[in-house]
């Protein structure tokens, strides 16, 4: 399917300096929720032992925020395009604020969970438009290294969350990871007058297509979480949610912007990067969760000290990701994500089979992770950018945010069967090893997209 020729209706972006202040606001807000994703995982022991509930349990702190997101990612998408991106955006704003602080007061385990459930609803508003707004705030000829920025700033978040996440514990108790959020919305939201403003497209959010989209996210989850304990039950929600799939293209096959960006996945560059999102960042969130049991139970680390130890996979990412955004522009992107597949696969390795030896091990293994990781993520979430024209930016956003919630929330779910199949002290060890399987497999999917380079002589299409 041809891309829909909807005019733009900002191509010239907003006046200097007011673009800068629009683009540092979006970054921070991004930073705010990426964060938010990953602040958590290190926290689950925590959380376990203050409510006094099983490892598996907490794992839903962390995949009902990823569910909630998903839920909401393509719709926001959909209705920024047709109401305006600035609205839907500060909408998500003010929701992942309040439930912010609902997390932060919450008593019990169901309280917190039903809170990011909540608050991944939010995260999803913002996640969606964050990259429509940023296509709205600067001129054409600034879109690739503004995008560049976005995906640095997204992979960098990502991945000091939980060394953040241990700062924060060591001096206070979990609650202060969601509190913290709130002043800092409360600060995006009065400076949201410096997004740009833009009319809606006129179209409408079709009702049925919003249902089956909710639908098919809660039943494949729901399923999958199911399938250890009742496979039968299971499976059935699963085969649920590929019926509210195909039902939901079936109803949008004809619509030149539909909910599922079908248009979007015409393109190969577009396809194979959302393929390979997902693989990535399922091993990143197995790696994730895996990590802080591995270094508080088989190391007998603090949860401070167990942040300090993480510290260096965000380092390497913030060091390699800029330089792969510049390689970006001289080789070919397919190569800078399978080599960066390549060694967050072995660093994971290095970490799930290398031993404990005190920890070396694991320093050096999450160093080449990091590597891995940014060398991966800048490139990658690139080209998936821009090979969606600007019209359509509101669906490659959600797009993007989809394949990475999508990859996380595997993860997180495949971390709970994991849980649920092996002694709890191999755990950590079969989670790493298993993270680094899905590392290897974008790898190979990214020299796919290579192979496909080669042949049409091809790297991108921008917009």
């Amino acid at each position: 399917m041809s891309s829909v020729p909807i005019p733009d209706l900002q191509a010239d972006g907003l006046a200097v300096p007011r673009r800068y202040f629009a683009v540092a606001v979006l970054l921070m807000t991004l930073v705010l929720v990426v964060l938010d994703g990953a602040i958590a995982n290190i926290a689950l022991p925590s959380i376990a032992a203050s409510f006094q509930v099983s490892p598996g349990d907490t794992v839903w702190v962390v995949s009902s925020y990823q569910m909630a997101v998903l839920v909401a990612l393509l719709p926001c998408g959909a209705l920024g395009e047709i109401v305006g991106p600035r609205r839907v955006y500060l909408g998500g704003v003010a929701l992942f604020t309040l439930a912010s602080a609902a997390c932060a007061f919450a008593g019990n385990l169901p309280v917190l969970v039903i809170a990011r459930f909540v608050q991944g609803l939010g995260g999803g508003a913002i996640m969606a438009l964050a990259i429509m707004n940023l296509r709205f705030a600067v001129p054409q000829q600034l879109v690739g290294p503004i995008i560049g920025v976005n995906a640095m700033t997204i992979a960098i978040a990502a991945a000091a969350g939980p060394g953040i996440a241990g700062a924060i514990l060591s001096v206070a108790h979990w609650p202060w990871l969601f509190a913290v959020n709130i002043p800092l919305g409360i600060l995006v939201l009065l400076a949201g007058s410096v997004l740009a403003y833009t009319k809606g497209q006129g179209r409408r959010l079709d009702s049925v297509a919003l249902v089956a989209n909710t639908l098919m996210f809660i039943l494949f989850f729901s399923g999958a979480d199911q399938l250890m304990r009742e496979p039968a039950i299971g499976g059935a929600l699963i085969g649920g949610a590929v019926l509210c799939l195909v039902a939901l293209i079936w109803r949008e096959r004809k619509s030149e912007a539909p909910l599922v960006p079908t248009d979007l996945f015409a393109v190969p560059a577009f396809r194979v990067a959302v393929m390979a999102s997902i693989c990535c960042f399922a091993g990143q969130m197995l790696s994730y969760v895996a990590m802080p049991f591995y270094l508080q139970h088989t190391l007998r680390m603090t949860s401070g000290e167990a942040g300090l130890y993480m510290m260096p996979w965000p380092v390497a990412v913030a060091v390699v990701a800029p330089i792969a955004g510049r390689l970006a522009n001289r080789v070919k992107t397919a190569w800078l994500c399978a080599a960066g597949g390549a060694l967050l696969a072995a660093g994971l390795a290095i970490v799930g089979l290398g031993g404990n030896f005190h920890g070396v091990t694991f320093l050096i293994g999450t160093v080449i992770a990091g590597i891995g990781f940014g060398l991966f993520q800048t490139p990658n979430n690139r080209i998936l950018l821009l090979s969606a024209p600007k019209a359509r930016s509101g669906a490659a956003g959600a797009m993007q945010g989809t394949a990475r919630l999508t990859g996380q929330t595997f993860g997180a779910i495949a971390m709970t069967m994991v849980f649920g199949a092996v002694p709890h002290a191999m755990t950590p060890s079969v989670a790493l090893v298993l993270a680094a399987t899905f590392a290897g497999l974008a790898a190979l999917i990214s020299l796919g997209r290579a192979q496909h380079e080669v042949a049409t002589g091809s790297v991108n299409t921008t917009w």
